[in-house]
């Protein structure tokens, strides 16, 4: 005696919705079965509720998901902004410990930093997501508690550099450059005994 094989618990909802719909279909006006139990109406609106679940939950799931991707870049933004605060707070300090805890933050110690820090290596300057932006790295220096980010004019001078900002990270984006100039950039790593020397500069056009 052959046995039917549907495998339920292996398809998607969408699958079960369309093989119910496919078996409703065939049974209807079939003389073979002709008191299906149950009921084929019973079927379709049991179909019928599953589908409205189903678009109800990828919905659900795709709101979720772009209230993530909102939340995510809120998040990235805070990050950002209070990192860029703590080198503020860092340079400003001096790195007295007191000074830094009325700014209502935490000390850590910093490993080696017991001298001054090594100056930065690698710098890069590449384009950035919008026009006038520049993205700047380099290679993290571990003595390092901040990074002051300077930048000068073509062709760089003794006097040409401008303080562009503070980061606590070995990054920086550096915005609102007119775009078609050529700029130069250097970074120097900073702790609570002193500035590094400057790093080798990294010039690019900006975009």
């Amino acid at each position: 005696m052959a046995q039917i094989k549907l495998n339920l618990s292996r398809l998607s909802v969408r699958d079960k919705v369309t093989l119910g719909r496919g078996i409703i279909s065939s049974i209807t006006g079939n003389p073979h079965f002709t008191t299906p139990q149950p009921a084929l109406t019973a079927i379709t609106t049991a179909i019928d509720d599953l589908e409205h679940a189903e678009n109800d939950a990828q919905a659900a799931r795709q709101d979720g998901k772009t209230k993530t991707t909102i939340r995510n870049g809120k998040e990235d933004n805070i990050d950002r902004l209070i990192s860029q605060l703590v080198g503020y707070v860092t340079m400003t300090s001096g790195g007295d410990e007191a000074i830094i805890q009325s700014a209502g933050m935490n000390i850590r110690s910093v490993p080696g930093a017991s001298t001054i820090p090594s100056r930065p290596e690698a710098l890069s300057a590449t384009a950035g997501d919008h026009d006038g932006t520049m993205d700047l790295s380099w290679d993290p220096v571990v003595e390092a508690a901040s990074y002051l980010i300077e930048s000068s004019v073509d062709p760089p001078t003794a006097t040409s550099w401008q303080h562009l900002g503070v980061s606590t990270k070995s990054s920086f984006t550096v915005e609102g450059l007119t775009s078609g100039s050529r700029i130069w950039f250097h970074v120097a790593a900073v702790n609570a005994n002193g500035q590094s020397p400057w790093s080798d500069p990294a010039t690019k056009i900006v975009p």
